[in-house]
């Protein structure tokens, strides 16, 4: 049985474990503004997705239909196969989307 004691004295290593992964999480996700985003017209969002800009867009396309991404149905982020090492919003776009098959 753990005591009260016990159970305070792990609270702060759990705290830390949660928020270091978090941070390390928040470190692999692409942002609009980093320049392999840029070079495909990254959205994370694809309702905010500029068509006079990215005329290819489609609406429905978002990264989680995309053959590229990487992440599992539901989730809200996952990996993609441009951006070795970077993790991608469901919601996303860009202009390397490929209808998953």
């Amino acid at each position: 049985m753990t005591t009260r004691r016990q159970l305070l004295q792990t609270l702060p290593v759990a705290a830390l474990l949660v928020g270091t992964r978090a941070r390390a999480q928040d470190d692999t996700l692409l942002k609009e503004s980093d320049a392999e985003a840029r070079a495909v017209d990254y959205y994370a969002d694809a309702a905010k997705v500029d068509r006079s800009k990215s005329p290819a867009y489609q609406p429905g396309q978002t990264c989680a239909n995309c053959s590229l991404f990487g992440g599992n149905a539901g989730d809200a982020i996952g990996g993609c196969g441009l951006f070795f090492g970077k993790q991608v919003a469901a919601i996303g776009w860009c202009k390397a989307w490929e209808k998953k098959s």
